[in-house]
């Protein structure tokens, strides 16, 4: 079995949760979703489980972090281009996120820019030539 990762985060509202991860690319696992979670599926190993603040609260002992106050987490998903990085922030945003919470970073062979979800959890869009990285 291949390694696998799946992401579970605390939202607000699962149907707006799920729209901005459909406009990212990611596609929902009905068999692992109903009211209070949805399996949001962005590779054969990487599968975002929204679920609702309750839900969450239910496997840890901590208090459920707002995303929107504090930052506990912050994931990258690579593009296949410097237009893919661009068009999945702007995809989010349409959706109900928020494009470039900060500013992008361009290193010419590196290309960065961040995006953040309904409920305020950061995520980087990527994309890394790694045959123009410059040597040392």
């Amino acid at each position: 079995m291949s390694k696998m990762i799946f992401v579970n985060l605390p939202v607000t509202d699962i149907a707006a949760a799920t729209r901005v991860y459909e406009a990212i690319g990611c596609k929902q696992n009905a068999a692992f979703s109903d009211h209070q979670a949805s399996s949001m599926v962005w590779s054969d190993t990487i599968t975002f489980h929204l679920l609702t603040r309750d839900y969450f609260a239910t496997f840890i002992s901590k208090p459920v972090a707002d995303a929107h106050a504090g930052a506990q987490v912050l994931l990258a998903l690579t593009q296949e281009s410097r237009a893919a990085v661009d068009a999945v922030v702007k995809a989010a945003a349409d959706a109900g996120g928020k494009a470039d919470p900060r500013p992008a970073t361009d290193l010419g062979w590196l290309y960065n820019r961040a995006f953040e979800d309904a409920d305020g959890h950061t995520f980087e869009a990527v994309f890394a030539d790694m045959a123009a990285m410059p040597a040392g």
